[in-house]
């Protein structure tokens, strides 16, 4: 089904891979004619001609990219925007579109969320933007119909920023990395690998987008195969995919940890583009007849059949059919996951019914799920049938007022609603734990991005507790279909009609504002009363004085348990607000702690004295004797083995500096995303080889860390301090450019942007 290469490969004439051996270049040189070159295969790839036409570095190792259009949505725009105003902002360089699809239906926090919306309506008149208001389209949806051109360079303040099946890079970052595009800055980035994901066959009835992707990250994501890489779509296989079911693929590649994806096009590409009105973004995209990756992942779609991704992430992925075989011992193992990594108890295995699952709740949503194609086949399992009457539901969220349309004039949206299902208006809610949460010890199965703990909106820390599984729309329909009991589609004998989709942008041109390129700065920013600016944030010191405020040894840290998402996101305009829920379900004594080091810090700002017995802490070590309270910041850190696995949310960063954070330590960062937002909050990545030498509360000197950045050491002398004590370590900050060095040294991104 899915098989991953050893080595590098070659890739001849879209078609043929061959493994970068000896033998392998031996058959290259018969299929060609010449040895091969392989920098200048390297230089065939399409993702390397896209990425060198927006390098304006002048160098092919580390790049410089500016992109051709930025899209946020409502639970990162305010924060991006207030960024970039108090770091001069006047008006938006490029296309920038504001949409409003992560707290349209959060009740939480009052006139919180309208509020954000007005703010975001007036930037885009002000500084030149577009607008696209509540319910009209969720982020990604809005972008593939009317803003991906074959070619172009996309960035997002969002993690699942993925229009490769359009033959746009495109990549979620945090807001930090925005900001510096509207103040004319690049994204630099050392040059990413590129693996080739060569698709061949035709899926069966029944298997869908999810299906694949699945099947897809369940290779690759344990392993770190594709980890900060482009994959790049090739082979027979896609002629055989409509765009919708290969934009289906492309949304959750990122939840493989590449950096982004691009797939060669085709006839239907462009009449897609057609079709929205846009016929001039198409263009063939292919790669050169000789073309080199890093590794190759070969996928026969015809072998692949409805799959399940488990709690707690979708790499937990089994064919239904598989876990059918044996589901107690699965859910088992699942249940032990919760207790480890939440400290909380499940009971999934009273689920089975006679050996099968029944699951409470069904929802198809968002930018993976709230695809056209994905509603019309499940309404067509759907037809003429019944959820039943029990407990199970099933809710469905077309991705944009175009595909609702749609689904209300072909008569899909009767039939689902005739079968029992709900449908609501374009939401994301459901992917992050603000829509449908379900009941205490729920099972939900969800055609949407993410499965992570609490992504359903539980609160175990509250002794609640839900679990997602993640399944393509045609098996949470054909569930459906017998009332909650775990069926795969496949399992059905269906007709499927795939009524033709026509695109009404008439919808769009009625409610979205369009004023990109047009400011008009004489309007007024709207404010709402919980709209804050960022605090102050002081440079990096000479010397650190550091408490372990967490300590967090699972595998692998989630930016959603950093920070969770769901209501929480109601106050994410205003910084001290939502600090308040930093790591509030993963170490809910975090908060206290981090306020009680960050008033120490405060008072030294003044220009208090430190306490005695910190500062003779900080005299204890070498290089630190006669250092004086100027010299030594004091805050706290967090250690996680591998944090930053998920969402784009620069909070997971920021909510940690508001509250007087300076560093993380890990062994690794999940994500470069995260790491950047550590770096344009002004907080050293800090790396450890080894297990740590200190436990959590206790105090960690950086001697000398000032001098240390500027001059780029190669080494972080650090030293623990227990007992009585000063334990030396020695700590990494990885790879920095001068921006990032320089951006550390000054305190944060805002800080940087000021003092220049």
């Amino acid at each position: 089904m899915v098989t991953c290469t050893q080595t590098g490969v070659y890739l001849v004439d879209g078609r043929t891979l061959v493994p970068d051996t000896e033998e392998g270049r031996a058959q290259l040189l018969s299929l060609t004619g010449s040895a091969p070159d392989p920098a200048a295969a390297r230089d065939g790839t399409m993702a390397w001609k896209i990425l060198s036409r927006h390098n304006t570095s002048g160098r092919d190792d580390q790049l410089k990219i500016k992109f051709d259009a930025m899209a946020s949505h409502d639970i990162t725009y305010v924060g991006i925007i207030q960024t970039a105003r108090a770091s001069g902002l006047d008006h938006f360089p490029l296309p920038y579109v504001l949409t409003n699809c992560h707290n349209s239906l959060c009740a939480v926090g009052g006139t919180i969320n309208e509020d954000d919306h007005l703010f975001g309506l007036s930037a885009a008149q002000k500084y030149g933007g577009a607008y696209v208001p509540a319910h009209e389209a969720v982020i990604h949806q809005f972008m593939r119909e009317m803003m991906s051109g074959c070619g172009k360079m996309i960035l997002g303040s969002d993690s699942h920023t993925r229009y490769g099946a359009l033959g746009t890079m495109a990549i979620g970052e945090g807001g930090p990395e925005l900001v510096k595009q509207l103040l004319g800055r690049t994204y630099d980035v050392a040059r990413p690998g590129v693996v080739c994901v060569k698709l061949t066959g035709k899926p069966v009835p029944g298997v869908g987008p999810q299906d694949v992707a699945l099947a897809i990250i369940g290779a690759v994501f344990q392993n770190g195969y594709v980890k900060n890489k482009v994959m790049e779509f090739v082979g027979d296989g896609i002629e055989n995919l409509s765009v919708d079911f290969r934009c289906g693929i492309d949304v959750m590649t990122t939840e493989t940890t590449c950096l982004s994806s691009i797939w060669s096009t085709d006839e239907k590409v462009k009449n897609y583009f057609a079709l929205h009105g846009r016929p001039e973004a198409y263009s063939p995209l292919s790669p050169e007849k000789v073309a080199y990756y890093d590794g190759a992942v070969e996928v026969d779609l015809s072998a692949v059949r409805p799959m399940i991704a488990l709690p707690f992430h979708p790499s937990n992925v089994y064919s239904i059919e598989e876990f059918q075989k044996n589901p107690g011992d699965i859910l088992r193992s699942v249940e032990q996951a919760a207790q480890e990594q939440l400290g909380a108890s499940i009971d999934l295995v009273s689920k089975l019914e006679n050996g099968r699952l029944r699951v409470d709740q069904g929802v198809i949503a968002g930018c993976a799920g709230g695809i056209y194609e994905n509603i019309t086949d499940a309404a067509d399992i759907l037809s003429g049938g019944s959820i039943g009457d029990g407990a199970f539901s099933l809710s469905v969220y077309p991705a944009s007022q175009p595909v609702m349309m749609k689904l209300v004039e072909n008569g899909s949206y009767a039939k689902l609603l005739a079968a029992g299902a709900t449908l609501r208006t374009a939401f994301c809610g459901p992917c992050f734990g603000a829509g449908d949460v379900p009941a205490n010890g729920g099972l939900s199965i969800r055609h949407s991005t993410r499965n992570f703990p609490n992504r359903e909106g539980s609160k175990p820390s509250g002794g609640q507790i839900a679990a997602v599984a993640l399944m393509d729309a045609r098996s949470i329909a054909a569930t459906a279909r017998n009332g909650g009991l775990l069926t795969p589609a496949t399992d059905l004998d269906v007709t499927y009609t795939r009524p033709v989709y026509t695109f009404d942008g008439e919808l769009y041109r009625r409610r979205c504002y369009n004023g990109i390129g047009n400011p008009h700065p004489e309007v007024a920013l709207r404010f709402g009363p919980n709209i804050a600016d960022w605090p102050q944030m002081a440079p990096l010191t000479d010397h650190l004085l550091l408490k372990v405020a967490s300590y967090i040894t699972d595998p692998v840290t989630t930016t959603d348990e950093l920070i969770p998402s769901g209501e929480t996101s109601s106050y994410r305009s205003n910084p001290y607000k939502l600090a308040e829920f930093t790591l509030s379900r993963k170490d809910p004594a975090y908060v206290g702690k981090a306020k009680e080091v960050a008033a120490i810090e405060a008072a030294r700002r003044e220009g208090k004295p430190l306490p005695q017995e910190l500062l003779e802490l900080v005299h204890s070590v070498p290089g630190c004797a006669g250092a004086d309270g100027a010299q030594i910041g004091v805050g706290t850190l967090v250690y996680a083995r591998k944090p930053g696995d998920g969402s784009a949310r620069e909070q997971a960063a920021s909510c940690q500096k508001v509250l007087g954070g300076w560093a993380n330590i890990a062994a690794e960062y999940a994500t470069k995303r995260y790491r950047s937002n550590l770096i344009n909050w002004g907080m050293l990545p800090l790396l450890l080889a080894g297990e740590p030498p200190f436990q959590q509360y206790d105090w960690i000197v950086l001697p000398g860390i000032r001098e240390a950045v500027a001059q780029k050491a190669p080494q972080i002398q650090a030293y623990a301090l227990r007992d009585g004590q000063a334990v030396p370590f020695v700590l990494t900050l990885g790879d920095l450019t001068d921006d990032e060095r320089e951006i550390i040294l000054a305190g944060c991104l805002i800080n940087y942007y000021r003092d220049r």
